[in-house]
Formats: C-alpha cells, sequence, structure tokens
C-alpha cells in the first residue's frame, strides 16, 4: 500500500459512518473453530497459520459431510485475472458435483472490475451473487450501492445460525465485524491476517555472495545500498520501495487517536513526511533502479534477474518467486528482512485490515438462491488438510493435478482451469501452505509471527467506514504527490501546502465527523 493508506468501506443506516463495538456483535456469525486440521505454526500475533509438514492426501478430512446445495441455479460475478476457463469445464463441473451446486460464473476482467462492478450495481439486472473488492471501494458510489442492493444475511447467519455452515463459523470474528454495510451484515469475508502482510525481500543468495549484512536501521540500509548499486554494472539496490518505508518509519495509516490523545489522519503526523524525504533521499542517491524511476517494467522481474537486490511485495512473492527460479536458477534465495525502526530501535507496525474482498447476495434473492450461495461460499471456506480445499485449490485428480512423491503438481489443464473463481467467495482462516516447499511457509509465518509482535491497531481497526460524499475527493492528488516528490520533480514545501490546503478545504471538518464516529462507536484499538 502506498504511505497514505485511505479506509474504504460502507457505513449504517443512513449510508455513513460505521457499525462497531457491542452494536456489530449482535449481527455477526458465533465463532467456531475448526478442528478439521491442525496447523504446524498456530496463528501467533495476528499471524497467518503454517502447515509445514507433508499431507497425507489419500486421508484428507472432511469439513462438508454432506451436500448443502440443492443444485438450484445461481450466477455469480467475480474478478478474474487471466484467460477464464470454458463454462461447464471440468474444474467447475467437479466443485459443482461436490457442492451439490450450479454456477454460472460471470467472470469479468479483474484490471478493469470497477467499471464493470459499477455499471452493473447501477443497474436493475444484478447477479444473485457478486464479489465486492475493498479497492473498488473508494468514493461513494460503490458502497452506498452495497448497501441499496445486496440483502441483509443475519437471518441466515447471526449468531448460532451460521452453525449450518461451519467452514463460515470458522472465520474469524474480526473479518465478519468487517463485513457489516449498511448497518446489516452483508458480506461474506475473505479474511485477511492483522500482520504485516507487505514485506521487503532480499536476494538472500547474493547478500551472502557478497558478504553483507542485513541492514537494521535507515541510515544503514541508505549506506548499504550505496554501496551494492553499481550503475556501470547495472545492479541497483532497490525498486520503488515507498511501500516499506511508511512501516519503517511507522507512519500510522488513516485515521488514528494518537498518544497525545489528538485525531490525526496519516499525512499530518511528522513520520509520514519523515517516510517520504527518506524514499527520496534513495532516489536522489541513485540506488533506485532507473526504471523504477520511470515506473515502467516489472520489478519482480528485475528482483530475480539480480538487477535490484530489494524490493516491496505482498506475502504471495516468496512461494511464487521460489517456485518460478526453483529450476532456472537453482542458487535463487529470496527471504524477507525484518522490519526495522528508522533509528534502528524496533519498528512500529499497524495492523492489516481483517477482511479485503466479500462476496455479497443480491436482494430479493430466493430462499433457495440464498441456501446455494451459503452453500457454496461454505464449500470455499474449505480449511488446508481437506478434500474440499484439494478440490478447490487443484481440481480434479488426474484431470487437473498428478501426485508426485506425495505432493500436488497442476497440468496445463489445471494452470488454465483452476484459476481465481471459487476462492473469490470465501476463504478459511488466513495461512501459507506450499506442498512443494514447505520451508517457505514456516518462513512466511515466522515472519509474520515475529513482525505481529510490533503491532498496534489503529483507532479505526476493523470497521468498514463510508465518509460523507463532499468529502470523497479530498485526498485524490496525494498519491500521485507522493510519486513526483521523491522522484525530485516537487518541493517538499509543495507536499506541507497540499497537507494545509486538505485541512481548510474540509480535513478538519472531516475530523469533526471521525470524532463523532469513535465517540458514538468507540474505537477499533
Amino acid at each position: 500500500m502506498p504511505l497514505l493508506t485511505a479506509c474504504g468501506g460502507s457505513d449504517n443506516g443512513s449510508r455513513e459512518g460505521a457499525t462497531s463495538g457491542k452494536a456489530a456483535d449482535k449481527l455477526i456469525p458465533t465463532y467456531v473453530a475448526s478442528t478439521v486440521a491442525k496447523p504446524d505454526l498456530p496463528s501467533k500475533n495476528g499471524s497467518s497459520a503454517g502447515y509445514t509438514s507433508k499431507v497425507d492426501l489419500a486421508a484428507l478430512a472432511t469439513s462438508v459431510p454432506d451436500k448443502l446445495g440443492t443444485g438450484a441455479p445461481i450466477k455469480i460475478m467475480s474478478p478474474f485475472w487471466g484467460t477464464p476457463p470454458k463454462p461447464g469445464c471440468a474444474y467447475y463441473k467437479g466443485v459443482d458435483a461436490a457442492a451439490g451446486t450450479k454456477v454460472t460464473w460471470q467472470n469479468q476482467d479483474g484490471t478493469t472490475y470497477g467499471e464493470k462492478l459499477g455499471a452493473v450495481l447501477a443497474s436493475s439486472s444484478i447477479p444473485d451473487m457478486v464479489v465486492v473488492p475493498s479497492w473498488e471501494m473508494v468514493g461513494n458510489k460503490i458502497p452506498n450501492a452495497v448497501t441499496a442492493k445486496f440483502m441483509d444475511l443475519g437471518p441466515y447467519l447471526a449468531g448460532d445460525k451460521v452453525k449450518k455452515y461451519p467452514n463460515l463459523a470458522a472465520i474469524p470474528s474480526d473479518s465478519w465485524r468487517m463485513s457489516i454495510f449498511g448497518g446489516a451484515l452483508r458480506g461474506i469475508p475473505m479474511p485477511s491476517a492483522p500482520a504485516a502482510s507487505i514485506m521487503p525481500y532480499y536476494r538472500k543468495d547474493i547478500f551472502d555472495k557478497k558478504g553483507y549484512t542485513v541492514p537494521k536501521s535507515a541510515d544503514e540500509f541508505l549506506s548499504w545500498a550505496k554501496d551494492a548499486t553499481s550503475a556501470k554494472a547495472k545492479v541497483y539496490a532497490c525498486g520503488d520501495i515507498a511501500w516499506l518505508s511508511g512501516s519503517i518509519f511507522g507512519a500510522a495509516p488513516g485515521w488514528n487517536i494518537d498518544d497525545d490523545g489528538k485525531l490525526r489522519y496519516g499525512i499530518e503526523r511528522p513520520e509520514y513526511l519523515e517516510a517520504l524525504e527518506w524514499t527520496r533521499k534513495l532516489f536522489d542517491a541513485g540506488v533506485v533502479h532507473p526504471d523504477d524511476k520511470a515506473r515502467t517494467g516489472d520489478q519482480g522481474q528485475r528482483f530475480t534477474a539480480g538487477e535490484i537486490l530489494v524490493y516491496a511485495s505482498d506475502a504471495s512473492a516468496w512461494y511464487v518467486k521460489t517456485a518460478e527460479q526453483a529450476k532456472a536458477n537453482p542458487d535463487f534465495q529470496i527471504e524477507a528482512m525484518d522490519y526495522f525502526g528508522a533509528d534502528g530501535g524496533n519498528p512500529t507496525l499497524y495492523a492489516s485490515p481483517p477482511a479485503t474482498i466479500w462476496s455479497m447476495i443480491r436482494k430479493g434473492a430466493s430462499k433457495e438462491t440464498v441456501e446455494n450461495a451459503l452453500a457454496a461460499a461454505n464449500f470455499a471456506a474449505a480449511p488446508y488438510g481437506t478434500k474440499e480445499r484439494m478440490l478447490v485449490d487443484y481440481g480434479v485428480e488426474g484431470t487437473h493435478y498428478t501426485v508426485k512423491d506425495g505432493v500436488p503438481v497442476k497440468n496445463d489443464r489445471g494452470n488454465s482451469e483452476v484459476i481465481n473463481a471459487w476462492v473469490m467467495l470465501a476463504a478459511p482462516a488466513p495461512y501459507f501452505a506450499h506442498p512443494d516447499f514447505p520451508e517457505v511457509a514456516r518462513k512466511q509465518a515466522e515472519w509474520q509471527q515475529r513482525m505481529g509482535a510490533f503491532m498496534k491497531k489503529t483507532s479505526t481497526y476493523g470497521m468498514n467506514i463510508v465518509e460523507p460524499t463532499r468529502y470523497a475527493s479530498l485526498t485524490s492528488q496525494f498519491e500521485q504527490l507522493q510519486i513526483d516528490y521523491v522522484r525530485g520533480h516537487k518541493k517538499l514545501s509543495d507536499v506541507q501546502q497540499a497537507i494545509s490546503t486538505w485541512r481548510s478545504s474540509g480535513g478538519d471538518k472531516l475530523r469533526d465527523w471521525y470524532k463523532k464516529l469513535l465517540d458514538k462507536n468507540g474505537s477499533g484499538n
């Protein structure tokens, strides 16, 4: 995420505000932990769980003993990255048969999903179930449409009613709290771990070969970066690591009541400017790859090519890069360095939202449609180590994957059909598991456990908030301004002036609005 992290989400009955605290507790499902498959590394400090033992594929557990679907047809619209498989493909047929469902997928290009989502929600023809990501909720149109167009799932899931759907009951309560839109439970969440998910990756093989020590302060990093950069050899210390600098300097995202009792927005804190100034120092020192300065090409590819030695990406890159390079470059080693405080002390990190993607059911859907949609979501939320999870993630054995040395390996058909569709409906509590590289899962989980120890929650943690429409464009200039400032195209005074303008143009009034919201709902931390 950029240094400036906006609060997205939705509202209360008046389509502004949030529902939290005791009011939210009455709306969410009862939490019943799954006992089906125990992780080797249980969640700690807000981390994802880790599974590192070899799974006995012949003895997988069952998390959905009875088909909950009746086979009634449901239409689902979801973002899709890549080429969608054909309707009626073996993967869709296989999961439908096991879940008792009959899903018609309306897969839409993930990169332009917001446009399609806005158009569909503005129309009178909405599919039975729609996947809504938080990053498409910037502004107010989609959050307000969510409240107007999607049903309250409370009558089906609130309290003990969820026990009909055990996998949904095992989703953490914080994720359900963040699924309240318009004063009602409207979303089925894809949970995410509160512990940091943006990781500072480095090329451990090159560090070891060159004898580099992993930096432990902002000054150490800059000093190392200058030593490691050789423009002549086309090797640069890092890509654009603005995603990391906010965490290094302890910049709190969004609105938060600080230690002095005052409510401030992220851009108002000294840490925000300190993080920006340090990022600019990296660009000024010439240690950032020129393509990152120009914002072209793929930073991940530059990393695997050894053109940059540090880059920022999400938790998934650890496995993806390891698997991708295993044959092409056997010496390749990727690790995530621990976050350090700018001064070399412990970092101050802020918890990630406990849910960022939801599936929702349209208002007016029949009881049978709702129950089949929930059956599909319950199947999709099966925990690791179950037959259902195996089917959702790998497809049908012999058709989509084969087992080699006890490890499932997808074939070409698996790679083209078993991709992001069913996984968008719901998910179990966050976990890491890579049967082919179990060591990566262990390192991912342990890294999050270590970083989670330094984690704080903001005052708006876990709340779905919709700000009044009049403030929708208040922060729209800041992302581009940050990009321009760190690259030397703008001055610090330009950033300071923008902050001052933000205050006078509505920021101070928005602060008063948030004060009332927090007084009414209580703090998220």
